[in-house]
C-alpha cells in the first residue's frame, strides 16, 4: 500500500531555515518522480519542486530557486526538502506527491499525496 508522510513543518522566522521529510513506503521513490507543492489560504496549489527518477534531475519554480533544495536518500525511502532564506510569503501547507518518471510540476500528473505539514514564516 502506498504510502507518503510528510513531517519537519514548523514555525521559524524569516530568513532562517526548515528541512522538509517525505517517507514513502509501499514503492521506492527513485523509480517515479517526486514532487513537492504548496498551497496557502486562498491560493491555487503551487508546484515547489520535484525530483525524477533514475537520473535524478531536478525541477525548481522560480520563487524558490536558489533558496530550496530538493534531494533523495534512496536508503531511507525518502526525500527532501531543505528550504533556506524563508520568507513570510513561503507559508503554506507543504505535501509530497508521487507521479510518472516524466512528470515536472504539474499537480494533475501527480497520482498520490502525502496529507501535508504546515509551515509559518514569521517573526
Amino acid at each position: 500500500q502506498v504510502h507518503l508522510v510528510e513531517s519537519g513543518g514548523g514555525l521559524v522566522q524569516p530568513g532562517g531555515s526548515l528541512r522538509l521529510s517525505c517517507e514513502a513506503s509501499g514503492f521506492t521513490v527513485d523509480s517515479y518522480t517526486i514532487g513537492w507543492f504548496r498551497q496557502a489560504p486562498g491560493k491555487q496549489r503551487e508546484g515547489v519542486t520535484c525530483i525524477r527518477s533514475s537520473a535524478g534531475t531536478t525541477y525548481y519554480a522560480d520563487s524558490v530557486k536558489g533558496r530550496f533544495t530538493i534531494s533523495r536518500d534512496n536508503a531511507k525511502n525518502t526525500v527532501y526538502l531543505q528550504m533556506d532564506s524563508l520568507k513570510p510569503e513561503d507559508t503554506a501547507v507543504y505535501r509530497c506527491a508521487k507521479g510518472p518518471s516524466d512528470a515536472v510540476l504539474y499537480p494533475h500528473d501527480y497520482d498520490f499525496w502525502g496529507q501535508g505539514t504546515q509551515v509559518t514564516v514569521s517573526s
